[in-house]
């Protein structure tokens, strides 16, 4: 993306890579003198919930037009502050030959992921800095009521060997033989197959949540026209194509962008009627981050 926006735009670009949780924190601490212009990628509930702190910056693109309905209501829920540039969808996915080899049983549900054989042998991310893994906190909320979910949880975390710190690192894991499941993306893990991982992706049998990716200006830009462009640029058919020319498979938001050969088919997967308005609250967020912290896995002092 970053070679593609300097193709366009002729312009030289500084980007920095952070997981999600660690981006939200950088633009809060900068929110007086911000070191970035522009914040592209991740999680769609973190952007709603800088937007809510009146840390971006509202701007509508000329391609907003153009985008899905799913990118619209998202847009409409920042205020028009963010706007979705992909959705997708939550799961897992586990080595096919590590699994053969140890003679186990396929999962297929969430709820697999809690048995005995798999202790040990799972990766997850940290939903305080993964916003992969805080999507997932929010789906299992969601599909299975809050205190039932936490229970879920303290279940699932007597099989995970580590929470990461960020959310394509599990089945990324998984494809090296390092563990046997990883939860992450499926497209994630569709980029990893198609590599020629040995992974077989599952859409758990309950249901699943999804993300929707962002793309924002940071309130404060120094470089406010510029940034717009940046925002046009990812929003554009060809700034989305740089997707798929990247081996990743996320769906696109723009109407006229071309859907990855590998994209897994939303529209075939059980998916809960995700609430990004309340987790994407700054309120909800810290509560359930604490909660986590406290009863499932405790920081590292």
């Amino acid at each position: 993306m970053k070679r593609a926006f300097e193709r366009h735009s002729g312009l030289t670009v500084s980007m920095l890579r952070k997981s999600t949780g660690e981006i939200l924190d950088q633009i809060r601490l900068e929110k007086n003198n911000p070191s970035v212009d522009v914040w592209w990628g991740g999680t769609g509930d973190t952007h709603l919930q800088a937007a809510s702190e009146n840390l971006l910056e509202a701007y509508t693109s000329k391609h907003e037009t153009d985008v899905l309905p799913w990118a619209q209501n998202f847009f409409d829920m920042s205020g028009g502050r963010a706007a979705g540039i992909y959705a997708g969808a939550l799961g897992f996915a586990y080595n096919s030959e590590l699994l053969k080899k140890s003679n186990l049983t396929a999962p297929n549900c969430w709820k697999d992921l809690t048995s005995e054989a798999y202790r040990g042998r799972i990766q997850s991310g940290n939903p305080n800095s993964s916003g992969t893994a805080f999507t997932t906190l929010a789906t299992l909320i969601q599909l299975f009521g809050e205190d039932e979910a936490f229970s879920y949880m303290k279940a699932l975390d007597r099989n995970i060997v580590d929470y990461t710190k960020a959310g394509s690192a599990p089945v990324k894991a998984a494809a090296r033989g390092e563990t046997l499941i990883g939860i992450s993306f499926m497209h994630d893990a569709v980029t990893q197959k198609e590599a020629g991982a040995p992974l077989v992706i599952v859409a758990p049998c309950e249901g699943t949540g999804y993300e929707i990716g962002a793309v924002s200006i940071v309130l404060g830009t120094k470089n406010r026209d510029l940034a717009r462009r940046f925002v046009d640029f990812a929003l554009s058919p060809e700034g989305q194509a740089t997707g798929a020319q990247a081996d990743q498979n996320q769906v696109p938001s723009n109407s006229k962008a071309s859907l990855p050969p590998g994209a897994p088919d939303i529209s075939l997967i059980k998916m809960v009627d995700y609430d990004f308005a309340t987790f994407g609250s700054p309120e909800e967020r810290s509560r359930l981050l604490a909660r986590f912290d406290t009863e499932i896995h405790p920081p590292t002092q």
